[in-house]
């Protein structure tokens, strides 16, 4: 499969209602938010991780889709299957570990073999090394169009973990505990795709429809009681003519302006907000020219 040749630069809005869409565990799993300003923020590693779930469900972790970075994953066993692969044998010494002039070699193995390491690129050279991949996609994090308020509940469980627990509340067996969430909350996060990076990794034309097909379904696979109801609302695809681009991300981006329509002063659904498009409106699978050489298309 051939390396994808054109720039491309998006934006994607998600939004969370009732739920929590990322908590941070340092401080006591509270929604993710920017303390000056009060808007939400969901990090990227957060969106890539659902990228990466999707991803290995459809393809049930089969090459050229395995997921490197994965729960109770043990990388350096990983970079061991490259070697594996190439008949070379690291374990005789601390030199032979190091890959020698088989480095280059591994890591092609590990970006034709994974997904994310060709999508979004790693840091193979801990233990056993197979080099670094730069990934051509990066993703920015998620910022909520408006201020945010988290919600604390109270919450029950009617059992206890132990006997112990029940004799000190005389069989009443309660237990108490709290979950955050937010109300509603519009996040928009900003991606950046490199052609001359995919021609490193091999990322492909087939990988990249399956990334923009990731971002259109992959909260409908991703259902927790703690993150409430999450959704795909819109992926706006600037497509350059050229590799290296036709256009600054940042002149292209406020295109896509989503605001709350007039006389609503706190959302509490979607339908509070006017997405504006610059040029009109956009549906699911259109496309127009944005800039000269650049072409938007909405993905979903």
């Amino acid at each position: 499969m051939s390396a994808i040749s054109n720039r491309y630069d998006f934006v994607y809005l998600f939004d969370v209602k009732d739920g929590n869409p990322n908590g941070d565990p340092d401080a006591g799993n509270l929604p993710r938010v920017d303390a000056e300003t009060g808007r939400g923020l969901v990090t990227d590693v957060c969106l890539k991780r659902k990228v990466r779930n999707y991803v290995g469900l459809k393809h049930e972790e089969k090459p050229p889709h395995e997921i490197y970075v994965k729960e109770k994953a043990i990388l350096n066993k990983q970079h061991e299957r490259a070697y594996q692969a190439l008949g070379v044998d690291i374990s005789a010494d601390e030199k032979k570990r190091k890959g020698g002039d088989k480095v280059d070699e591994a890591r092609a193995w590990m970006c034709k073999n994974f997904y994310d390491v060709r999508t979004f690129g790693a840091v193979m050279s801990t233990g056993v090394n197979c080099g670094q991949v730069r990934g051509p996609v990066q993703v920015t994090f998620g910022r909520s169009v408006d201020p945010i308020v988290a919600s604390e509940h109270s919450i029950t469980r009617m059992a206890v973990a132990t006997e112990a627990e029940a004799e000190k509340q005389g069989g009443d067996n309660r237990t108490m505990g709290r979950k955050f969430t937010i109300p509603y909350g519009l996040y928009r996060a900003h991606g950046f795709i490199s052609s001359h990076l995919a021609n490193q990794t091999g990322f492909g034309g087939d990988d990249l429809d399956l990334l923009w097909e990731a971002l259109c379904n992959m909260f409908e696979h991703d259902r927790s009681a703690a993150r409430g109801m999450m959704s795909a609302r819109g992926l706006y695809v600037f497509k350059h003519d050229s590799g290296l681009g036709n256009a600054h991300a940042s002149d292209l981006f406020p295109r896509i302006d989503p605001k709350l329509k007039d006389g609503v002063a706190v959302p509490r659904d979607f339908e509070d907000y006017n997405i504006s498009v610059d040029g009109g409106p956009l549906r699911p699978g259109e496309s127009r020219q944005a800039a000269p050489g650049v072409t938007l298309i909405r993905k979903c």
